[in-house]
């Protein structure tokens, strides 16, 4: 091919995530992918499972940088025609509609708010270490409606940019499982839609409580210590201010599975390793562990009773079995909802400095059978690492749920947790990061 150039789907499908519809994946096959080699078009060949024929379309970029469809030809009896035709077309720029207007939702641009800068976000802007990151959330942000009308201010800011990566995770995680938007509301932050079923969907964070630039390790002694109690509090503190908003409420709402999304962003790396104090507070349970004498696993379910505030008041485990959480259909939670997710992701695509080296260390899922420990694994992020944005997400299932969340809406990449007689019973993905984390490796040359 004289002017088509091969791309990767993992470049693609950022490129295209939020461009093309969800249905479209039943009724065609998508199976090469092409760029002009300056960005301006891209090209797809799919393959047609009704006919069993082929389409190709042309896109570029309209005035808000979204990817379009130019020009798109269907029914092509053979992918030799169909390579032939992408080529022909990327060749003539008679088709394209560039536009310099620059008329996009800029996460980036210039809001002469230095101090009120977070730290991450000033790396994020100018490091190569997150360049893969950068160019990630440009593509996805091109597609953000922003309702409330501050979402680039917040984005940048010590007090908004945790949520607002956490936002823009889910925006990516619900759309990889298919579902469509519904950006009418102001709250709650996502009204989702597969298949003529609708959730209301909540996100919230566990804010910072230490100083931004405290990146000291915790002990094990620190960490079991605070899982005892203080991190429970925690998550219980943010799910319970969401809760007292009653959305289910809402007009839109009513009738409809309502679920909050959380993540813990309290401390620095915290989110890698307060996961199961979530579980626990959520299910009010916890679970010792023994073996038999012939090797067998033994899991014993312990009741998890108060949890005491600092002045002296106590706050009962089992969030769902509180008043009014009846209403809370499921909770999802991920601890993969960072920067280092886009940075990993977009490293796989392609994005990014060519300098920059990811290397990726993590606690998965062990399906071994009678398994008590995780399996530890290290990998080279490059175009052949398998992470998709439903890597890591967990729905934690409300027992006695009034709008029950369907779990079908969710497919196998995704973990999902349920309680019955006195244990959480897991339906797990063949790949689930308990925790990870990234080393961002670029010669110091380079970053200088």
């Amino acid at each position: 091919m004289k002017t088509a150039q091969p791309i990767n789907k993992k470049l693609f499908d950022i490129y295209l995530l939020f461009t093309r519809e969800p249905f479209v994946q039943y009724f065609t096959d998508e199976l090469e992918f092409y760029t002009n080699g300056n960005g301006g078009l891209l090209g797809l060949i799919s393959l047609d499972l009704t006919d069993n024929d082929y389409s190709c379309c042309i896109l570029s970029r309209d005035e808000s940088k979204q990817y379009r469809a130019e020009i798109v030809e269907v029914s092509i009896s053979s992918i030799k025609e169909a390579r032939i035709w992408i080529d022909d077309k990327m060749s003539s720029n008679s088709i394209v509609h560039h536009d310099n207007s620059h008329k996009f939702f800029d996460l980036f641009q210039n809001l002469d708010n230095e101090k009120q800068k977070h730290p991450n976000f000033k790396l994020l802007d100018s490091s190569i270490a997150l360049s893969s990151a950068k160019e990630t959330v440009k593509e996805i942000s091109y597609h953000y409606k922003d309702i409330d009308g501050n979402f680039i201010d917040q984005f940048q800011s010590i007090n908004g940019f945790d949520s607002r990566v956490w936002e823009l995770y889910l925006f990516c995680f619900f759309r990889e499982q298919f579902f469509s938007f519904k950006r009418n509301y102001n709250a709650p932050d996502y009204m989702i839609e597969k298949l003529n079923k609708e959730i209301a969907v909540e996100a919230v964070i566990v804010s910072r409580k230490t100083d931004l630039d405290i990146a000291e390790p915790k002990s094990q002694k620190e960490i079991e210590n605070k899982l005892k109690n203080e991190i429970p509090l925690l998550y219980g503190s943010a799910l319970f201010d969401k809760m007292k908003k009653k959305y289910w409420e809402k007009e839109h709402v009513k009738e409809k599975p309502f679920v909050i999304a959380i993540a813990d962003f309290h401390d620095t790396m915290s989110m890698i390793w307060t996961s199961n104090s979530l579980s626990e507070y959520l299910y009010g349970y916890k679970y010792e562990h023994s073996f038999d004498e012939s090797g067998e696993l033994i899991i014993k379910p312990v009741k998890v009773g108060d949890y005491t505030k600092p002045n002296g008041s106590k706050i009962p485990s089992g969030f769902f079995f509180l008043p009014d959480s009846e209403n809370v259909s499921a909770v999802i939670f991920s601890s993969c909802g960072t920067l280092s997710k886009f940075n990993r992701m977009g490293k796989q695509a392609g994005l990014g400095s060519e300098e920059l080296t990811l290397i990726r260390s993590g606690n998965y899922y062990n399906h071994a059978p009678n398994a008590a420990t995780p399996h530890s694994i290290t990998y080279q992020v490059d175009e052949n690492s398998p992470e998709t944005w439903s890597e890591g997400v967990i729905v934690y299932h409300n027992p006695n749920a009034k709008k029950p969340l369907n779990p079908k809406m969710f497919d196998d990449r995704v973990a999902q947790c349920y309680l019955k007689d006195e244990f959480i019973h897991s339906d797990m993905p063949e790949l689930f990061p308990y925790n990870s984390l990234t080393q961002n490796v670029v010669p110091v040359e380079i970053e200088k």
